[in-house]
């Protein structure tokens, strides 16, 4: 009667992208030429902003 969508995610390559440390335990990946210090702090402002 119904069809089902399926959807499926696809994963970015993580080799294709770069890590950008933000401490011991916490690492985001962000798109090859993009600046890691500024990913670095909108990461930290946008945790920030969820504990105020």
């Amino acid at each position: 009667m119904f069809d089902k969508k399926h959807h499926s995610f696809k994963s970015p390559d993580l080799h294709k992208m770069q890590e950008v440390i933000i401490n011991a335990r916490t690492r985001i990946y962000v798109e090859t030429g993009q600046d890691p210090e500024e990913a670095k702090k909108r990461y930290l402002e946008r945790l920030e902003n969820k504990r105020a």
